[in-house]
C-alpha cells in the first residue's frame, strides 16, 4: 500500500513537473499575479480597511457630539423661550393686574374695602395708607390699615371676598376685638398691594 502511494506520488509530481514545463509562462504570469495580489492586500487594501474603519469610529463620534450638542441646543433654547415666557408673563401682571400708580393703588384698596363692608353690612370706622418703597424693587408697596365693625359673619363675608377677588391685595394682619355693641366685633386689617414705581 505504501508503494501504491509512492507511485501516485511519483506519478503526480511528474505530471505537476510535465504541466509547469508545458505552461511555464501561465504557471509563471499566475504566480506573479499572486505574489502582486498579496502584495496589494497588505499594503493596500489592509491599510485602507483600517482607515475605512477609523472613518466610521469617528463618524460615530461625531454623530454623538453632535446629538449631544443638539440636546444642550434644545435645553438652552428652551431655557430662552422659558424666561420669554415668564417675562411676557411678568409683563401681563404688571399691566393687568397691579395698580399703575398710587392712586389706583388706593382706589384698588379704599373703594373696594369701603364698598364691600357697606355690602356686608359692616361701619366703617377709619383707615389710613402708607407707601412704602423697597429698595432694589421696582414696586412700591402700598400699605393699608383699615377698621371696622360689625357681626362675625358679616366681618367673615367681608374677609373671604377680600382673599376671593381677583385684584392684587394681601391681607397681612388680623385682629379682632369686642365691639362697643353687644354682639359687635371690632376688626383692624393691615392689607397691602403694590404698584409700579414712578420712575419707573
Amino acid at each position: 500500500m505504501a508503494e501504491g502511494r509512492s507511485v501516485t506520488d511519483t506519478h503526480a509530481t511528474r505530471l505537476v513537473r510535465r504541466v509547469v514545463q508545458e505552461h511555464r509562462r501561465a504557471v509563471l504570469l499566475m504566480a506573479v499575479g499572486f505574489i502582486v495580489n498579496v502584495l496589494l492586500y497588505v499594503f493596500v487594501v489592509r491599510p485602507l480597511n483600517q482607515s475605512v474603519a477609523t472613518v466610521e469610529q469617528r463618524t460615530v463620534s461625531a454623530e454623538q457630539a453632535k446629538t449631544a450638542a443638539q440636546a444642550e441646543f434644545n435645553q438652552a433654547n428652551g431655557t430662552l423661550t422659558g424666561k420669554d415666557r415668564a417675562r411676557k408673563e411678568l409683563d401681563t401682571f404688571y399691566s393687568m393686574v397691579l395698580a399703575q400708580d398710587l392712586s389706583g393703588a388706593r382706589r384698588l384698596t379704599y373703594g373696594r374695602v369701603q364698598r364691600l363692608a357697606q355690602e356686608n353690612r359692616l361701619a366703617y370706622q377709619g383707615s389710613r395708607y402708607e407707601p412704602v418703597e423697597e429698595r432694589g424693587s421696582t414696586l412700591t408697596k402700598l400699605k393699608v390699615n383699615v377698621e371696622l365693625t360689625g357681626t362675625y359673619n358679616n366681618l367673615r363675608s367681608f374677609i373671604h371676598a377680600i382673599e376671593s377677588a381677583p385684584q392684587f391685595v394681601v391681607i397681612e394682619n388680623i385682629s379682632l376685638a369686642e365691639g362697643s355693641n353687644e354682639g359687635s366685633l371690632r376688626l383692624a386689617m393691615d392689607l397691602s398691594t403694590y404698584y409700579r414705581s414712578a420712575s419707573q
